[in-house]
């Protein structure tokens, strides 16, 4: 049984992603906007290209990390989907902690470095100068940082047959 604790890290993810889930509308409009501004206006298409790329990174780190949650993501089952329901989400549930929490970790470990000298430096994109930069590799810390979280809650909520 997932405690208070993890109850509120369950809860405050579900929310994050709720109000992520906007992010869309903008790199949406952004990336439309690129071709009005490049070839009607002749100014800013880059720097909407740039802003766009920062916010659909962090909207793709949130939206794996959604369909991680959900189970909504591509799963090889060939085998499993003959064993009973209950086997399978056992199967899902240590199988995605055991495959999915060690690389999270090390990913983690290893560009967290190179994530804060990005994000202390408030590194800009390297074509044009723009600020933004350290989102793009920030949101990747972000996603393996809710993969990571997600992974442990999985492990640690009781099986949906209790």
């Amino acid at each position: 049984m997932l405690t208070a604790g993890l109850r509120q890290v369950d809860r405050a993810i579900i929310a994050l992603l709720w109000l992520a889930r906007w992010l869309v509308l903008p790199v949406s409009f952004l990336l439309f906007a690129q071709w009005p501004l490049r070839d009607l206006v002749q100014a800013y298409s880059v720097q909407a290209n740039d802003l766009a790329q920062w916010l659909f990174a962090l909207y793709v780190s949130f939206a794996l990390s959604f369909a991680t949650r959900e189970r909504a993501h591509l799963a090889a089952d060939t085998f499993a989907h003959r064993y009973a329901p209950a086997t399978r989400e056992r199967i899902a549930r240590i199988g995605g902690f055991l495959c999915i929490a060690p690389w999270s970790l090390f990913i983690l470990v290893a560009a967290t470095p190179a994530v804060w000298r990005s994000v202390s430096g408030l590194e800009a994109f390297p074509e044009t100068y723009d600020p933004g930069y350290f989102l793009v590799k920030l949101a990747m810390w972000i996603l393996v940082a809710l993969t990571l979280i997600q992974a442990t809650l999985d492990l640690l909520r009781p099986p949906a047959s209790e």
